[in-house]
């Protein structure tokens, strides 16, 4: 599986809880942390759901 560095670029305030959860779930929760991880089908599908905080780049 590749690699993905995920960063948040924007804050969670005023957002939909699920949205709060989906961030936690991929171990961020403050703007500029970044975490290392392998693209499976279900982090694919979380970085979806919150696009417009995080950004992506391949390691």
């Amino acid at each position: 599986m590749a690699k993905v560095r995920i960063s948040q670029v924007r804050s969670t305030i005023g957002r939909p809880e699920r949205q709060k959860r989906t961030i936690k779930a991929l171990g961020l929760g403050k703007i500029d942390k970044s975490v290392e991880v392998e693209l499976t089908p279900q982090i694919s599908g979380m970085i979806n759901k919150v696009n417009h905080l995080v950004t992506v780049t391949e390691v």
